[in-house]
């Protein structure tokens, strides 16, 4: 089943509103001044990485060209814009019609970026390219942030299995984009119920701390449990005492108990010690789920701790203290003219303050070693050297406005660990450091 076609709640029908005022005030000028129609090219980067990241993770690819598809004035949304004097009549009869027939390029969804990597390339007019600033962005940057957190996590947790649990955390529909760019970053499954209907990730839940006070006695809650859900199921033994919920746990459930879980206390003392009483139960094959306000570097500190899984909320669908890629959209190219021959010309935002760009439409490729790790993000424009056509990163996304890109999650959840894997082992260190790659910017004129 193809959840995507469902119409399910947690979509928007439209999502030509997802935008800033100045996107259509921009439009309604340009149209006025002759130059809406001029072929335009944006680039979507990020200038510098979250302070003592190594890499970041491209997420949200999926759900930017749903956005594009849905990107439609229709007549309630333009008769908001003409009663509060958004746009004239003559705008307001343009959008009428918008569809977006440009091109869009980007780097795979589940790649790894770095700063300067033109992760996304937007071409068309600039009438229909400027108005995709704010929803592409928005898209990138909460799901790129997200995913980021979740391959930290992920390398952190060294091939144990991630919970993603952090619905109550964020905004409901966040929360479904989240668990999506977290499985996409190395997670197994969510306990958000909207984000297993709507991308078929796995889904897992059992019981809370009320469950257990809702019964007269602790065996009485995990009897019921058992009852209900049989005994492979996980049972929550920190309400009251751990050592005696254990004991009843496996009384209850008998050694085929299918794991505990412990939220509370010394995570690292708490599972040493449950490990201990499990065993001397006869439960061996009992597993230990730990949660408890989770981060990649509290995972870390667990390595040797006997713990199964973990279970991650709030530090994950907060970016684990980035909240954003601080991604941007920028005009790099734009025709001399509206005519469909004129030559582009290089554009580029000169400023203090470090917010300058560099003009042109660029392409991106990776430079390996002769082991095959990555050693350079190398960015350039004109042609591409001939020993890295092959290393291109640049894929066609959308050609014509027609989406050909659409893909399977589990595929992009597969390309990022194999692209993690190729990068030098430093990136997954937890420690603060620079970018893992260099970026190197190369200019080679046609016909050189």
């Amino acid at each position: 089943m193809d959840t995507a076609d469902l119409g399910l709640p947690v979509n928007v029908p439209s999502t030509a509103l997802f935008t800033d005022q100045y996107e259509l005030t921009m439009l309604q000028a340009a149209l006025k001044a002759g130059t809406a129609e001029r072929h335009s090219v944006f680039e979507i980067f990020t200038r510098r990485l979250p302070h003592g990241r190594r890499y970041g993770v491209v997420a949200g690819t999926g759900r930017v060209l749903d956005a594009v598809e849905n990107f439609r004035f229709d007549e309630g949304v333009l008769r908001f814009l003409r009663e509060k004097a958004v746009v004239d009549e003559e705008t307001s009869d343009w959008l009428a019609g918008y569809r977006f027939s440009g091109d869009i390029w980007g780097y795979p969804e589940g790649e790894v970026y770095f700063p300067g990597s033109p992760v996304m390339r937007v071409e068309g007019s600039f009438a229909e390219c400027v108005l995709l600033e704010t929803v592409i962005l928005s898209i990138l940057n909460h799901d790129s942030s997200i995913a980021a957190a979740a391959s930290r996590m992920s390398s952190a947790a060294g091939g144990r299995p991630l919970i993603e649990m952090g619905a109550r955390r964020t905004h409901e529909l966040a929360a479904v984009a989240a668990s999506r760019a977290a499985y996409i970053g190395g997670f197994s499954s969510t306990s958000d119920l909207a984000a297993g209907f709507r991308y078929n990730i796995p889904t897992v839940g059992t019981s809370a701390h009320a469950f257990t006070l809702l019964h007269d006695t602790e065996r009485d809650a995990f009897r019921a449990q058992v009852d209900s859900l049989g005994a492979g199921t996980t049972l929550l033994v920190d309400t009251y005492d751990v050592a005696e919920a254990v004991r009843a746990a496996v009384e209850v459930a008998g050694p085929e108990l299918g794991a505990v879980r412990i939220d509370s206390g010394d995570l690292l003392l708490v599972a040493h010690r449950v490990r201990q009483q499990l065993d001397e139960l006869g439960a061996r094959d009992t597993k230990i789920v730990v949660t408890s306000d989770l981060d990649e570097y509290a995972i870390a500190s667990l390595a040797a701790a006997p713990v199964d899984a973990y279970g991650v909320g709030t530090q994950l669908v907060t970016g684990s203290g980035h909240p954003t890629a601080s991604m941007v959209y920028k005009l790099v190219a734009r025709a001399e003219s509206a005519d469909p021959g004129a030559p582009l010309v290089p554009v580029a935002k000169k400023s203090t303050g470090g917010k300058t760009s560099i003009g042109g439409r660029k392409w991106a490729a990776r430079r390996r070693d002769a082991d095959g790790v990555a050693e350079a993000e190398v960015i350039g424009t004109g042609e591409v050297p001939p020993e890295l056509a092959d290393r291109q990163l640049l894929v066609p996304l959308v050609r014509g406005g027609e989406v050909i890109a659409r893909e399977p999650l589990d595929v992009v959840r597969d390309r990022h660990a194999a692209a993690r894997a190729g990068l030098p082992l430093s990136a997954t260190q937890l420690s603060r450091g620079e970018p893992v790659l260099p970026t190197e910017y190369v200019h080679v004129p046609s016909g050189s």
